[in-house]
């Protein structure tokens, strides 16, 4: 059975740094993209992150480009979100996810954390 567990968020100010990690079991990854994805109040999902584990390749939203990276630890089966210069408009539930590189869909979620960002 496939888990994804989140952990890492919490609340902080506006320009600080919070790091997410995702820990990853029940199936082999390798031929895997893992994505963050987050929802605020009201709002739509919202594409965050992805990296393949194979290569290690990294796709950014935009609105979060050049403030988070992601990045991955095959030996712990664990991925990263690392999050600097936090906004306010930051704020909201993330997720890790998990899906066949082959497809743009994916197949497993996490249940979340809630990550809080004040001004």
């Amino acid at each position: 059975q496939v888990q994804l567990v989140e952990s890492g968020g919490g609340l902080v100010q506006a320009g600080d740094s919070l790091r997410l990690s995702c820990a990853a079991s029940g199936r082999t990854f390798s031929r895997y993209k893992m994505g963050w994805f987050r929802q605020a109040p009201g709002k739509e999902r919202e594409f965050v992150a992805r990296i393949t584990w194979s290569d290690g390749s990294t796709y950014y939203g935009e609105s979060v480009k050049g403030r988070f990276t992601i990045s991955r630890d095959n030996a712990k089966n664990t991925v990263t979100l690392q999050m600097n210069s936090l906004e306010p408009g930051d704020t909201a539930v993330y997720y890790c996810a998990a899906g066949p590189v082959y497809s743009p869909a994916y197949a497993y979620w996490g249940q979340g954390t809630q990550v809080t960002v004040s001004s």
